[in-house]
């Protein structure tokens, strides 16, 4: 394992105030989208765009594993309505032992725990039957529940917590034709495409949310899955190149978690998902051609009381800080204390991300406070860096200060100041000082911000 990268801290401290205007920003920096652990789909894109199959890029990003293949077609039971008070379907021919007409639309309501009662449109009663409710479409063609059509079948079943759930049962392949082109865009490369169908499908066969009756959700809580309508012919050509096919570590099919972007190097599991187990197939490996991702890198700002808000009951008294404790190895966050003036709270990478509404847990935090003052003394303009006896004596100009966390003492700031055309223009440049503190004179009246690095704060007013 690689060793882990240096923590970040950083510290809040309320500027003092100001005579026209002063903002303190948090501003967050980051990489990737998604929970950081197995396939990068942006990066088996770029493998595929490389030249790579998929077993070349299953085997990357999956460290140690083989391709199997399965012996027979299971049933994937997902859970497409939920809680329904009553569930409406068409292109039914069969409900039970009951015949239907597939032009016809029938609905369903729960009679206690273990029975469904079916009714035509009209809202006539039709009989009562135990659970599940089985209603399938002539000569195997999809049944029609909100819209969509669903191959296998439909089944019905009461709620746990009332109503009536919509359950669609299939083979395990027509499944992973729902999912594919719903996980990755269809037009991306064909072994993408594969890598991604042989990912589902054994991402399906090796978890279960052990729902009644049913074990995948339709949506990221497994993995997205639309039915008919989801499937094209390249994500259909995609899974049937890949029939069968599986991820295996020693003999065995294996959890095989994916996502949107890493960044740059995907999460072993542990970090990824804090207090999981280690798996040696579920490791940090290099992602060297995920930088095609619109979220390879990303920027978040807000104000700090924004922040607090946000972070809501984790902070105790006022926010003081945000300080990163553990990091994994690409380097997501692991843990961090939400430090307030009233105490600490200890938080999850996954938790900050959350709160926070972050791509990715891979982040780090820097603090820019920026007052807009127009007083101006002796010593402060000793402190500006090439301030013109001009610009000294201006009387429509003031000072533009405050602090930015982390920072290296010397280095340089840049006060930019939008033009009335919308673009921000440097007025000002500034040398960190002692505790991350900069100074600047500025000529005009306008609105400002400071710029270290990429880092921007929020904007403040020189009235």
């Amino acid at each position: 394992m690689r060793p882990l990268l240096p923590t970040t801290a950083v510290v809040v401290a309320l500027a003092a105030p100001v005579s026209a205007d002063a903002a303190t920003s948090l501003v967050i920096k980051g990489a990737g989208f998604g929970h950081g652990v197995g396939m990068s789909q942006y990066g088996a894109m770029g493998f595929a765009e490389h030249g790579r199959d998929h077993r070349e890029i299953l085997g990357h990003y999956y460290s140690g594993t083989q391709l199997g293949r399965l012996d027979r077609t299971p049933t994937v039971r997902v859970l497409i309505q939920s809680n329904q008070g009553s569930v409406r379907f068409t292109g039914a021919a069969r409900a039970g032992t009951r015949r239907l007409r597939s032009t016809s639309t029938y609905s369903a309501t729960a009679y206690g725990s273990s029975q469904v009662v079916l009714r035509s449109a009209s809202g006539r009663r039709l009989g009562r039957y135990a659970a599940p409710l089985r209603v399938t479409g002539p000569s195997g063609t999809p049944v029609v529940v909100g819209g969509k059509g669903y191959r296998g079948a439909l089944e019905l079943r009461p709620a746990q917590f009332g109503g009536v759930n919509a359950i669609n049962a299939l083979g395990l392949e027509d499944y992973v034709r729902g999912v594919v082109a719903l996980e990755s865009p269809s037009g991306w490369p064909l072994e993408a495409l594969k890598a991604q169908a042989v990912a589902a499908r054994t991402y399906a066969i090796t978890t279960s949310k052990n729902g009644a009756g049913w074990e995948h959700y339709p949506d990221t809580r497994s993995q997205m899955y639309g039915g008919v309508s989801a499937e094209t012919a390249s994500t259909d050509r995609a899974v049937s190149a890949t029939r069968g096919e599986v991820v295996t570590y020693d003999g065995k099919p294996v959890t095989t978690y994916f996502f949107s972007t890493s960044g740059g190097r995907t999460e072993n599991v542990e970090f990824g998902f804090p207090g999981g187990d280690p798996k040696p197939w579920l490791k940090s490996v290099d992602d060297p051609y995920d930088d095609v991702s619109p979220k390879h890198r990303w920027q978040k700002r807000m104000s700090l009381s924004a922040a607090a808000a946000k972070l809501g009951g984790l902070v105790k008294g006022s926010l003081r800080e945000i300080r990163v404790t553990k990091r994994g190895v690409s380097p997501r966050i692991v843990s961090a204390e939400v430090v307030g003036s009233g105490g600490r709270t200890t938080v999850s990478g996954p938790t900050l991300r959350s709160r926070f509404g972050l791509d990715d847990s891979w982040a780090y935090f820097s603090l820019v406070g920026t007052d807009a003052d127009r007083d101006r003394s002796r010593d402060e303009e000793e402190d500006d860096v090439g301030a013109s006896p001009a610009r000294a004596a201006s009387t429509r100009g003031g000072v533009i200060s405050g602090f930015v966390r982390p920072a290296r003492t010397g280095s340089a700031v840049a006060v930019q100041r939008r033009t009335s055309a919308g673009v921000w223009i440097v007025e000002a440049r500034a040398r960190v000082r002692r505790g991350g503190r900069y100074r600047a004179a500025v000529e005009r009246a306008g609105l400002y911000r400071v710029v270290l690095g990429d880092v921007a704060g929020l904007p403040v007013r020189l009235r």
